[in-house]
């Protein structure tokens, strides 16, 4: 791995690839391992979160060697996209379930055995979905975002993708968590394990997260993004303006707030998702 990591690396520095044949097989040889999760975009070393940039630079080198195309998913609908990014296709011994209705999963986009694919949805290249866990209808997993084991990205929620700059941490979604419909989560937001965001419930890097029960606000720095604590149980909420008119007007705005920790109560509340993998 690291003779593909040096190569990689060696061709991102160069001004001119589009016309080199080895930087063509070299990309192939790296979205191979891409596709199987056998290289990721950011992975958990001694319990932290690193960003492999030389894989951020292999996927960006994918989009420079790309030559539009037109592409179709053998079901007659067609596409024009880079040729170096074509959609998946998957076989029974993949052991992922896609289900028919226009989803579309990107070559370089790890999918694990057992994950659930409701349609439409779309998982992007350098993305990576763990084993147990289930993309809902309109659903969007963005580039190099992580989704652990056993999550359910609900209906319309989003995850985004973080390409560039190719140092910065993408969006990070542990084990066992909950993403409710509608929920947007972005900017390199880590949400640790066994969480649960109720429906509506946004993330940002400018977001501050209310934490209600431990009195404290979480907010992201220059060097760490927004992270939201193990089985933290998070709402959408307000909290009031109190410059210029808004005090007068009764002006609020948005913001994320945790109102609990997941206790068996919680547990109980969820346990449907289980019947429905």
């Amino acid at each position: 791995m690291s003779s593909l990591k040096a190569a990689i690396q060696r061709l991102a520095s160069l001004g001119e690839v589009e016309s080199n044949p080895e930087a063509r097989q070299t990309f192939l040889e790296f979205r191979e391992q891409l596709t199987h999760g056998k290289v990721r975009a950011a992975e958990k070393i001694d319990g932290q979160w690193r960003v492999n940039v030389w894989v951020k630079q292999g996927i960006l080198l994918g989009f420079r060697l790309g030559q539009i195309s037109e592409m179709g998913d053998g079901s007659g609908l067609s596409f024009v996209d880079k040729d170096t990014f074509p959609a998946r296709r998957f076989a029974v011994s993949d052991r992922v379930r896609v289900v028919p209705g226009g989803s579309s999963i990107r070559e370089g986009a790890y999918v694990a055995p057992s994950v659930i694919c409701m349609p439409p949805m779309f998982i992007n290249v350098g993305a990576y979905v763990d084993e147990g866990s289930m993309v809902d209808s309109h659903a969007l997993v963005g580039s190099c975002a992580q989704i652990g084991k056993r999550v359910h990205l609900s209906a319309a929620a989003q995850v985004g993708g973080v390409l560039e700059p190719i140092n910065a941490t993408p969006v990070i979604i542990e084990d066992d968590v909950l993403v409710g419909g509608n929920c947007g989560v972005y900017e390199g937001t880590l949400v640790r394990a066994g969480a649960v965001l109720g429906a509506g419930t946004i993330l940002t890097r400018s977001t501050p997260l209310y934490d209600l029960v431990r009195g404290e606000v979480y907010r992201a720095t220059k060097e760490a993004s927004l992270e939201v604590p193990e089985n933290a149980v998070v709402v959408p909420g307000s909290r009031a303006v109190k410059k210029g008119k808004s005090a007068g007007w009764n002006l609020s705005l948005y913001t994320p707030v945790i109102v609990k920790y997941r206790d068996e109560k919680t547990e109980s509340g969820i346990e449907l998702e289980e019947w429905l993998r």
